[in-house]
């Protein structure tokens, strides 16, 4: 198989019938972040917010968003796919159809979902299709999987613009899908906070340098 042929493979996300069956146990994480020393998983407290998103490796992209301000905790993990319960061996064949994605959780008193989708624009160049930098596959994708109503019209009207944007700027089209959140479930305990953990570990994610204006 040709370089050519293997890319192609793994852009290509998986049918139903072909898709990994998992299984129904959850995936055991650690009970607090371990820059921020909040609980991973909920109940958060009242009032606080959930968002979801796929940027490329799900390492470099928790980091931007726990140092973002008015951010409570965060979490790595895999939506948007068929498979129950993935492990990250299984996201990385390309048979689940889930992506590498984070939960950011948000207190919206001290930042909007619009300010988070301005980060998530910025810090990732969403015209790549099923990749990031150099990492290909469909576990690369950019994506944006909203809980809310508001959240889909918030998702799609930044989109309009930053594209107005990449545009002036030579980008061609986003190809960011941006659908309802289904299930998300955790990564393993050392996917999580892994770069601070590894201070020297890998990211590949990085931005097209263009403002969302």
């Amino acid at each position: 198989m040709s370089l050519i042929d293997l890319i192609n493979k793994k852009s290509i996300l998986p049918s139903s019938s072909e898709a990994l069956p998992g299984r129904s146990e959850e995936m055991e994480v650690p009970e607090e972040h371990f820059v921020k020393g909040t609980p991973l998983k909920g109940p958060f407290p009242e009032g606080y917010e959930d968002a979801i998103f796929g940027m490329g490796c799900f390492w470099g992209v928790e980091r931007k968003f726990w140092e973002t301000e008015g951010v409570y905790t965060t979490a790595v993990g895999y939506s948007g796919g068929m498979t129950m319960n993935p492990t990250y061996r299984e996201v990385c064949t390309g048979f689940t159809g889930h992506n590498e994605a984070v939960l950011v959780i948000y207190d919206p008193k001290k930042i909007s979902y619009d300010e988070l989708l301005i980060t998530f624009w910025e810090q990732h160049d969403p015209t790549q299709g099923m990749r990031q930098g150099g990492d290909v596959g469909t576990q690369y994708r950019s994506g944006i999987y909203y809980l809310t109503e508001e959240q889909k019209d918030s998702s799609l009207k930044t989109r309009n613009l930053y594209q107005k944007e990449l545009n002036k700027n030579g980008f061609g089209s986003i190809t960011t899908e941006i659908i309802e959140a289904g299930r998300f479930y955790y990564a393993e305990h050392n996917h999580q906070q892994y770069l601070a953990k590894n201070p020297d570990g890998y990211c590949g994610v990085d931005g097209t340098g263009i403002k969302l204006s």
